[in-house]
C-alpha cells in the first residue's frame, strides 16, 4: 500500500489518502463508511481513533491503524465503483490529478540525515578535490521546516550560486524505540519515501571549515519528500532499488540501493541511540553524480526554471520546479 497526505478539495485541509493507480481515497472517511455499513453508531469517533486523518497520528496507532488500512484496501473495488455509501454524502475518492499532494509527513519530529553511505559518492568527492573528507557515518539533522511536497517549488536563494541536489531514500519510522538491534529493525519501519537533500554548496563549504553542516542543508524548501509512503510490505528488499535523478530530462544521478555500504537495519541500529518516534525520518545518503563533484560543476548546479525529477524504483517520482526567490 501507498499512503499520502493530500489536501481535500472540499474540506480544504490535509488528509491521509490511500493511493491506488491514479486515484486517492480518504482513508478516514472510507473507514467511517465501512463502520456505518456494519451498523456502528459512533463511526466517526471510532474512525478518528483508529485511522486518523493526520499521518503522524495514524503511524502512532500502529497495528490498529494498519489493520484498518487493510480493511479499506480490501474494499477498494466498492469505493472505486461507488458501491458503498459515504458518510453524510461526503466524497471519498478523487483523481490524483485533482488534488494537491503535500509531503507525506508535513512536519516530521526529526530528520536524521546520513552522508557517506554510498562510497562512490565519497570517492567522487575525493577525485573532485573536495576540501573535506566524507567518512562513513557522517550525520546531521535536517530541519523539519525545510520540508516540502513532491511537486512543490524549490526556492533558489538569492545568496547562493551553487545549488545542488542529492537523491536519497527516506526511511519512515512507524514504532517508538531506542537501542534497536539490526535484527529487529524492520519491526520499527513503516515504509519508504523518495528524498532530495537540496544543498547550497557555497554555504556548506564555509560552514564545514568550522566542522558544521547547518544552513547550507536547511534553508526553506531544502527537503522535498514523497510522493507518498510506500509501506514496507510493498518492498521486501529495500537494498535492490534503482535510483535516478534528472534535471530537465537529463540524467544527473544514477545508482542503486544495492551499493549502500551499510544496510538499512544497520542504519536504524546506529541512530537509535536517540529515541525514534513514529513519523521520524532517516535518510540513506546519496549516490554519485552531484553537481559539486563533476567537471565544470557550474554547468550542473541547479538554476531557476529547472525541473528536478527524483525517482526511486517501487517508491515513486517527485517533480520539483526550481524558482528564484522573490
Amino acid at each position: 500500500m501507498r499512503i499520502a497526505t493530500f489536501v481535500h478539495p472540499f474540506l480544504r485541509k490535509p488528509r491521509v489518502g490511500l493511493v491506488y493507480g491514479d486515484k486517492v481515497l480518504d482513508v478516514n472517511l472510507a473507514y467511517q463508511a465501512l463502520l456505518l455499513e456494519d451498523g456502528e453508531e459512533d463511526a466517526e469517533v471510532l474512525a478518528e481513533a483508529t485511522l486518523p486523518s493526520d499521518m503522524i497520528r495514524l503511524l502512532r496507532r500502529g497495528k490498529k491503524a494498519l489493520d484498518a488500512l487493510n480493511q479499506v484496501n480490501a474494499n477498494l473495488s466498492k469505493f472505486l465503483n461507488d458501491g458503498i455509501e459515504a458518510p453524510e454524502g461526503q466524497r471519498i475518492v478523487f483523481n490524483l490529478g485533482d488534488v494537491r499532494l503535500k509531503a507525506p509527513i508535513p512536519r516530521p519530529g526529526k530528520i536524521i540525515h546520513t552522508a557517506g553511505n554510498f562510497r562512490e559518492h565519497a570517492k567522487e568527492a575525493e577525485k573532485a578535490g573536495w576540501e573535506f573528507p566524507i567518512p562513513q557515518w557522517i550525520s546531521f539533522l535536517k530541519s523539519p521546516t525545510a520540508v516540502i511536497g513532491p511537486y512543490d517549488p524549490i526556492i533558489y536563494p538569492k545568496f547562493t550560486k551553487e545549488l545542488d541536489y542529492e537523491l536519497e531514500v527516506a526511511i519512515v519510522i512507524g514504532k517508538r524505540g531506542k537501542y534497536i538491534s539490526r535484527e529487529k529493525a524492520y519491526d520499527y519501519i513503516a515504509g519508504y519515501m523518495v528524498f532530495n537533500d537540496i544543498t547550497a554548496r557555497d554555504i556548506q563549504r564555509e560552514e564545514m571549515k568550522n566542522g558544521l553542516l547547518n544552513f547550507g542543508k536547511n534553508l526553506d524548501t531544502f527537503a522535498p519528500m514523497g510522493p507518498w509512503i510506500t509501506l514496507k510490505d510493498e518492498i521486501p528488499d529495500p537494498h535492490n532499488l534503482k535510483m535516478e535523478l534528472r534535471v530537465n530530462g537529463e540524467v544527473r544521478q544514477e545508482g542503486s540501493t544495492s551499493r549502500l555500504s551499510v544496510t538499512i537495519p544497520e542504519i536504524i541500529e546506529h541512530y537509535s541511540w536517540v529515541t525514534l518516534e513514529p513519523g521520524d525520518v532517516i535518510t540513506t545518503g546519496t549516490i554519485s553524480g552531484v553537481a559539486a563533484f563533476r567537471e565544470n560543476p557550474e554547468r550542473y548546479y541547479l538554476k531557476p526554471d529547472d525541473i528536478v525529477e527524483s525517482e526511486v524504483e517501487k517508491i515513486g517520482i517527485m517533480r520539483n520546479p526550481v524558482v528564484k526567490e522573490g
